[in-house]
């Protein structure tokens, strides 16, 4: 009898054994994931996020492809499409790469329509005039010349100082904010800037 008991106590320390290693194990594994935030990121998939993300991206992304463009039908065409391949991978998006995502699709697109055609821009002018006794035939006719050659002068800029220059002056975007969205750095849209000025100011010295 004596033997049986001191069997089943050796059995019982052997299961104790294996489970105190069991334990150590599931504890290694779980110690070794990697951590998660108690709150759980906001997901795109869900329709209210994505929503939001649409009213706060698409008008910039519009301009900044019809700035490359000139074509403000193509764009809208372009921005749409890249909404929804942002939808159809809302899963393996995280939130704060929405708009890197947004932006790379929309450039890709552009990239894939536009071969090397020239570009002439038609942008609509965002100044307003001031009613005066200047604005005689005459005035009215130099404004439209005038407004020609800019048109035509900044369609002439390369593709990169024209959006650089587009976003500074039409959306009043910072060389800090042109930078971040373009990837390139504040000294780069600086050279960019400069250099369309510099063309631009053979048309005016106002510009």
């Amino acid at each position: 009898m004596r033997h049986v008991f001191y069997s089943k106590d050796i059995l019982r320390r052997l299961l104790f054994s294996i489970e105190i290693h069991m334990m150590r194990v599931i504890w290694t594994f779980l110690l070794y994931l990697p951590q998660k935030s108690v709150m759980a990121e906001p997901s795109i998939c869900k329709e209210p996020i994505f929503e939001s993300i649409y009213f706060d991206q698409a008008e910039d992304l519009r301009n900044f492809l019809y700035y490359k463009s000139g074509n403000l039908k193509q764009a809208e065409d372009w921005v749409q499409e890249s909404f929804i391949r942002l939808w159809d991978n809302c899963a393996k998006v995280n939130l704060d790469k929405a708009r890197s995502f947004l932006f790379t699709v929309g450039h890709n697109l552009f990239l894939n329509a536009v071969k090397h055609d020239k570009v002439v821009l038609k942008f609509q002018q965002q100044q307003t005039h001031k009613t005066s006794s200047q604005e005689t035939p005459e005035y009215l006719l130099e404004e439209k010349e005038f407004q020609a050659k800019l048109q035509k002068a900044i369609s002439d800029l390369s593709e990169p100082q024209r959006v650089v220059f587009l976003m500074n002056r039409i959306d009043k975007k910072t060389y800090k904010e042109i930078a971040e969205t373009l990837g390139i750095s504040v000294k780069a849209v600086e050279k960019r800037m400069h250099k369309a000025l510099l063309a631009l100011r053979t048309i005016s010295k106002k510009i």
